[in-house]
């Protein structure tokens, strides 16, 4: 990065930032190979957040593209995507990655989660939810067969790839890192590495 006003989303871990309505936010994937789990939140009121769910019914489909609206659990525009530097390649099917998921894959009691690095974040800017959203997971490669079958595969960003966001309302915005390191989700190396984000 050359900017000097980047912020990095490190590696392994979570962040939060408050954006306000009309706000514009671009979210750099630095090496090309990093998935960031993304959550919003009303800034009014936690419990209403960006809903995958919702944002698949409203938009009536599951691939995410330029000039979609990401809704609230109260179908309300959260945020937008105004733009895509990168193969487009993008999930809203599958969670956050979690303890259980970790242990279900042989990994040690400890293991960090895109579900705690949500809540991590969340406590660091003195926030708390009692839930875990499912999130946006951006540069995240989930390929469904004609057979209906999901892969994990690893993202087709290239170092530098962005997507421009747009705030609706004022929220909270949450990336996650993620790391997981078992599966190739993050590049061929399995490397859970840091990312960075720019506002305005």
């Amino acid at each position: 990065m050359t900017q000097h006003d980047a912020r990095t989303i490190p590696a392994r871990s979570g962040h939060a930032q408050r954006l306000e309505a009309g706000q514009r936010i671009t979210v750099i994937n630095t090496h090309g190979t990093q998935v960031l789990d993304t959550w919003a939140f009303s800034a009014e009121e936690l419990s209403e957040c960006m809903s995958m769910e919702h944002t698949r019914s409203v938009n009536s489909r599951w691939l995410v593209g330029p000039g979609m609206v990401f809704v609230s659990t109260q179908r309300r525009p959260m945020l937008t995507l105004l733009e895509d530097r990168s193969p487009g390649v993008h999930d809203m099917l599958l969670p956050a990655c979690s303890p259980e998921i970790y242990r279900e894959l042989g990994c040690d009691e400890g293991h960090a989660s895109c579900q705690n690095n949500l809540h991590s974040a969340l406590a660091a800017v003195g926030l708390s939810v009692p839930f875990t959203p499912a999130p946006l997971n951006l540069f995240m490669n989930v390929p469904v067969t004609v057979d209906g079958t999901l892969d994990r595969v690893p993202p087709t960003a290239r170092p530098g790839d962005a997507v421009v966001l747009r705030a609706e309302m004022p929220l909270w915005i949450v990336f996650s890192a993620c790391p997981q390191d078992v599966t190739p989700i993050n590049g061929a190396l399995r490397q859970p590495v840091e990312a960075h984000y720019q506002l305005g």
